[in-house]
């Protein structure tokens, strides 16, 4: 075997996902405690002595207690190199998620089981539905009262279309839990509250009828699980590897992650039978990871994660090949050679020098402004890889410079937070000093804000704009997109890719455009526009 088809199967990339508040950064803090990356779980405590989370390290998110930017983490555990991505739940930072999901070869979905399968749940299994990503799912917070576990299984399989398959099952809920039973490895496995080391306790019960289990858990919960099993095993098919890695069905772990129960089993499957790193669809071919020569995709830019330096991260996945420090490779946008002597591997904002990376790895590259988003790295392929789109901004603002004395700070933040891909940034055709915002949710407009000033020492306010709708526009006939910019002028805006977006009152507006121009091409993402020009 060579050496790229063993790295190859030590690696496996995940992200994790959820609707806000299911505990999904708490999860995973303990992943990385049982992966040896951490020595103390950094739980959320209450009131106002908040202990910030290893992964949530901007300082907005420790103060609000909120994931607003994907962490990218990697540790050792049982002989594979995982790669773990936490991604942000909150649905105004959506596009940071999405381009995460581009750049991970499976998902752990996490589920509160008091509130269920929410509406942000759903939404991120159809963006892994559409790139067939095999999904992972923990249903946690156990040790709280909340939905039948039945129901959750139907409402998991109903709401998400896909197939669910228990691997562990609760025995209790609430008070009452008593811990989890792994259907395969026939093992109870004890609750214990306020745990914060290795669990250890389990007890092996080949047989449900073994009087241990009455002796372990009391009478009625052992008759409950002998009883719930049964219903599993006559209501779902038997686990099978296949529909897992085609994302046609989940297998499904129990538990709490705030409690440190549950994560083990979990962790121990995703080792197991996670794929390693997956071939990954370009313009013009699909790039397998075994191939020789290196290719990469920038998925997501950084300014400032360390203030004091000011530095600018461009984090790198890697597709093919052999990723090495010091060699010369391609930047397939700008046409020219790009080399980087300090490549680095993360812990959260924590990171230390790489040599040589794999397919599925993430790698740091420090960026003085050569790279966006969706850039292509090779060894001299011209490729473009599909998949990081950035999406009609659903609230639209004219941002205004609210110190005049401080313009510098604040052309440099306005520029590195859009090619952070942390807003939308569009201009007036020639007016380029009016600056358009445009943003998923309302949270991100306070996080410009808040970034703004504490980054950059900058000051900015905003003013409503009219339209609301926005549509990226091309066209093959060169003069009649002219024409339609000239004849729409008021209503058109450029995006940091000089690409232009055409903007609109209400749909119906929207259509009436549409259907009396027939030579213009609308997209609602800037992805289809790109993938089109590329592939001309």
């Amino acid at each position: 075997m060579s050496e790229l088809e063993n790295q190859l199967k030590r690696r496996l990339t995940f992200a994790i996902i959820s609707h806000p508040d299911s505990g999904k950064t708490t999860i995973t803090e303990k992943l990385l405690l049982f992966g040896g990356a951490i020595h103390i779980a950094g739980a959320v405590k209450s009131g106002k002595n908040l202990k910030a989370s290893v992964s949530d390290f901007m300082e907005m998110e420790k103060e609000r207690g909120i994931s607003i930017s994907t962490s990218v983490m990697g540790f050792e555990y049982k002989g594979r190199k995982i790669n773990l991505l936490d991604t942000p739940g909150h649905a105004d930072f959506s596009e940071d998620t999405y381009r995460g999901l581009s750049a991970v070869d499976s998902a752990l979905l996490v589920i509160d089981s008091v509130k269920g399968v929410e509406e942000r749940t759903r939404r991120l299994c159809e963006v892994c539905r559409m790139r067939h990503t095999p999904i992972a799912t923990f249903i946690n917070k156990l040790d709280r009262e909340g939905k039948d576990p039945m129901e959750l299984l139907d409402e998991t399989e109903r709401e998400l279309a896909i197939g669910v398959r228990p691997v562990t099952w609760p025995v209790g809920q609430g008070r009452a839990f008593k811990g989890v039973y792994n259907l395969v490895e026939k093992s109870l496995y004890l609750f214990v509250p306020g745990e914060v080391e290795r669990p250890t306790d389990m007890i092996k019960i080949e047989d449900l009828e073994d009087p241990l289990l009455e002796e372990k858990v009391g009478a009625s919960l052992a008759r409950r699980l002998r009883d719930e099993v049964a219903l599993l095993t006559g209501v779902y098919p038997p686990f099978e590897m296949a529909d897992y890695l085609s994302g046609k069905a989940t297998p499904v772990f129990f538990g709490s992650a705030l409690n440190n129960f549950g994560v083990r089993e979990l962790l121990d499957t995703l080792a197991a039978m996670a794929p390693p790193p997956m071939p990954k669809a370009a313009t013009e071919r699909v790039v397998r990871p075994e191939e020789e020569k290196f290719s990469g995709f920038i998925f997501k830019i950084h300014a400032n994660m360390n203030p004091k330096h000011r530095d600018r991260v461009a984090f790198l996945r890697v597709c093919s090949g052999k990723f090495e420090r010091n060699a010369s490779y391609y930047h397939v946008r700008s046409g020219k050679p790009f080399r980087t002597a300090n490549p680095t591997a993360f812990m959260a904002q924590d990171s230390e020098i790489v040599n040589e990376a794999w397919p599925g790895d993430i790698v740091g590259i420090h960026d003085t402004g050569t790279f966006k988003i969706g850039d292509t790295i090779t060894q001299g392929e011209t490729i473009h890889f599909d998949g990081i789109p950035s999406f009609a901004p659903q609230i639209f603002r004219f941002i205004v410079n609210a110190d005049p004395e401080r313009d510098k700070q604040y052309r440099k933040g306005l520029d590195q937070m859009a090619e952070e891909g942390v807003v939308q940034i569009f201009s007036k055709p020639n007016r380029p000093n009016t600056r358009v915002l445009g943003v998923v949710g309302q949270l991100q407009l306070e996080v410009l804000q808040y970034r703004m000033e504490h980054e950059y020492n900058a000051l900015c306010s905003y003013k409503n704009i009219e339209q609301t709708i926005a549509h990226w526009i091309t066209s093959d006939d060169k003069k009649a997109l002219e024409e339609f910019v000239d004849n729409y002028a008021t209503r058109i805006l450029v995006d940091i890719r000089d690409t232009y977006v055409f903007m609109s009152d209400s749909p119906w507006h929207f259509e009436r455009v549409k259907s009396t121009n027939p030579k213009i091409r609308f997209y609602s993402t800037s992805e289809m526009v790109e993938v089109r020009e590329a592939s001309r």
